[in-house]
């Protein structure tokens, strides 16, 4: 029951992306040929959106469900594994046709397919967790 309010929140996230076409595999395709700004405005509208709220959350020093100041943690430099990470990330996303979130998404809405790509991204984060301490970072 408590986290009732997070499955209501992520209905209407899903209803979003699907009315948006966002977790179409054709708008998918189209952004990543430059063919559309479609998928950028939906992307560019995120990020801004994320900015305009963090902005807020600081300025208004809101705290978080334990009570304590909601802060952003400061992260390692390290130019070769955001880009490396990015590399990996974009080719599976247009290799699959979806991102982590549509991924559920495409499922709730009966494309069962998807499940094969969801398997896929279970096993890679659960190789990357086995070979992580062996990687450079």
């Amino acid at each position: 029951m408590k986290f009732l309010k997070f499955l209501f929140v992520g209905i209407i996230f899903g209803i979003v992306l699907v009315k948006s076409e966002a977790v179409s595999w054709y708008r998918i395709y189209e952004m990543f040929k430059f063919e559309s700004f479609h998928m950028y405005g939906i992307i560019g509208t995120a990020i801004a959106t994320g900015v305009i709220l963090l902005l807020i959350t600081k300025q208004l020093k809101l705290n978080n469900i334990e009570g304590h100041q909601m802060t952003v943690p400061k992260k390692a430099k390290g130019l070769y594994r955001y880009i490396l990470g990015g590399i990996i990330f974009g080719l599976g996303w247009a290799l699959s046709g979806a991102c982590p979130g549509p991924m559920y998404i495409l499922v709730g809405t009966g494309a069962f397919s998807a499940l094969i790509v969801i398997a896929a991204a279970l096993l890679g984060t659960y190789v990357y967790g086995v070979i992580k301490d062996k990687l450079p970072h």
